[in-house]
This record gives structure tokens, C-alpha cells and sequence, in this order.
């Protein structure tokens, strides 16, 4: 069990509470669900990194087998922290179970988010051994929309790849509401009333704020990807760990709190998570080009 530390005692956290803040990151997560998971250790650890499958052969029964050679390389995962204090009135400080689901329910969101922008260049990565897909050629879907996707599907498949997944930003949920065949009808959700778009080209689709970035000076305006998520790896170090401070003064954007001051405190909540793939099994999809 986990305990919430402050300047008059502790609180404890059931263990029970840092594992659902968990899940629930990983399930707000698209990158995390599609993506591998491992075990991280605080130290990092190097993980291999297959850039071609083994091509077996058929072979008559005297003659020699084939022998594989895929070609391997290994790539450094270094765990990076990730943190996020967030202030409470006093109320939720007398009332346990009010405070644990304050923070199952707040955390997870934020915590996705910024992961997720993190690992499609939305944010700046935390170190270089940090994967982002701000790497992967990028297609527009702006014009014609199935014709972008399918051509960012033809280019994983020529690298030697099998999409598995897209990712798609809510701006990118809109280009995709809005694709309609010769007849009017919309390519890419069953009916209007769900007004979801559930899969692409048969491929499971995720969504998440994560997945916008917004056009640069020489780059596109990103709202989305597809990849093999094979070739990506999440890695966490330890779960969450979680402190109280009823005596600080926190600086935001809208000013200074002062927690003692003003009767509040506040939860920092840390995680250490790795994220490592091979961007050439991955594809951006982009409204308008570069220019």
C-alpha cells in the first residue's frame, strides 16, 4: 500500500487505487493500448529491434535448409519521469474515498495526453532515448480522404509492415465524418446516429487529443497515424507514486496558490514510462501538405 505524505502525517492510498489510476491511464491511452508493454527497469535495458522477418523455404528432404539472417539492432529504453500536482480543497482531505476517486478519475486523462502528444511530437520528448513519430513520412487526407489513407496503408505494407491500428485526433474525426462516397453516404461510419467512426479500411481505430499536432513552418498539420504497433514498446517502471502537501505554493498559469493560505492542498502524482518503435511500420496523416 502507498502512502499519500503531507506535513501533518500520511494518508494511505490502497494499492487497489494506484492500480485502477494505472489501468485507467492505459486505457485513455491509444499509443498504450496498441502499442507492446513491458516491465521497465529503473536502469533502462536495451531491447532488440528486428528490421526484417526470417523467409523460410521449401526444400527437399537431402538438401540443406535455409538459414534466416533478419537483420537485428537493439535500441536503448530509458525510463523518463512524468508528473503532474494537482490542488484539492480541504473538503476531500476528511473524506478518503471522495479524494481516491478525485484522483482515479482526474489523473489518468492528463497523464494519457501528454503521453500521447509526447510520443506524436505534440510535445518535446524527454530525452533521445525516446521514440516520436514526428519521423514517419506523413499523407494528406485533407482532399481525398480514402485514397490519403490507403496510400499511407500501401507505404507500411512496402516497408515490410502490416497496419494494425489508427489513431485518429478529434480534428482527424472530422475529416473522416465528413468523407462521403458518389452517392452522398458516409464511407466511414456504419449509421449517422453513432457518429463514430469505429475502423478504418478494417483496421481497429482509436481516438485521442494526443494525435493533433498543429501545422508548423515547414511541417503539416498531423491528426493522426497508422502503423504496425508490433514495432512499438511502452515501458513502465513501477506504477504511480503518489504525495500530499498541504504547505506549498504551486504556480500556474492562471497564478500562485498558496495551498496553507487559501485551505487546499495538493497531490503530485509521478510516473516513469519508456516508449521505443520502429517508425518506418508507422505512416502520419496529415490536413494539407507542408506548403
Amino acid at each position: 500500500m502507498a502512502e499519500l505524505k503531507t506535513g501533518r502525517g500520511a494518508i494511505d492510498l490502497p494499492t487497489e487505487v494506484s492500480s485502477e489510476i494505472i489501468q485507467k491511464t492505459q486505457e485513455s491511452s491509444s499509443v498504450m493500448q496498441l502499442s507492446r508493454s513491458i516491465t521497465l527497469p529503473g536502469r533502462g535495458i536495451t531491447i532488440p529491434v528486428i528490421a526484417g522477418d526470417p523467409e523460410p523455404a521449401w526444400v527437399n528432404e537431402t538438401e540443406k535448409k535455409k538459414v534466416a539472417d533478419p537483420q537485428l539492432s537493439t535500441k536503448k529504453m530509458t525510463a523518463y519521469k512524468m508528473a503532474v500536482i494537482v490542488p484539492f480543497s480541504m473538503e476531500f482531505r476528511r473524506d478518503n474515498s471522495a479524494l481516491y476517486n478525485a484522483l482515479v478519475n482526474r489523473l489518468p486523462l492528463k497523464l494519457a495526453e501528454l503521453f500521447d502528444a509526447t510520443v506524436f511530437g505534440k510535445v518535446e520528448k524527454p530525452g533521445e532515448n525516446f521514440d516520436q513519430l514526428s519521423s514517419a513520412a506523413a499523407y494528406d487526407i485533407s482532399k481525398n480522404t480514402y485514397d490519403g489513407l490507403v496510400a499511407a496503408d500501401t507505404a507500411i505494407a512496402i516497408a515490410g509492415y502490416a497496419s494494425n491500428g489508427y489513431v485518429i485526433s478529434p480534428q482527424g474525426k472530422g475529416i473522416l465524418l465528413g468523407a462521403k462516397d458518389t452517392t452522398g453516404r458516409p464511407l466511414f461510419i456504419n449509421s449517422v446516429a453513432e457518429g463514430a467512426v469505429p475502423m478504418i479500411l478494417g483496421t481497429t481505430t482509436m481516438q485521442t487529443k494526443g494525435a493533433y499536432v498543429a501545422k508548423g513552418a515547414s511541417t503539416p498539420e498531423i491528426v493522426g497515424a497508422v502503423g504496425d504497433w508490433t514495432q512499438a514498446v511502452v515501458g513502465n517502471v513501477s506504477g504511480i507514486q503518489v504525495s500530499v502537501s498541504d504547505q506549498a505554493t504551486l504556480d500556474t498559469s492562471a497564478g500562485t496558490i498558496n495551498l496553507w493560505q487559501q485551505n487546499m492542498f495538493a497531490v503530485r502524482a509521478e510516473i516513469e514510462l519508456g516508449f521505443r518503435c520502429n517508425t518506418e511500420a508507422f505512416a502520419r496523416l496529415a490536413n494539407g501538405t507542408a506548403a
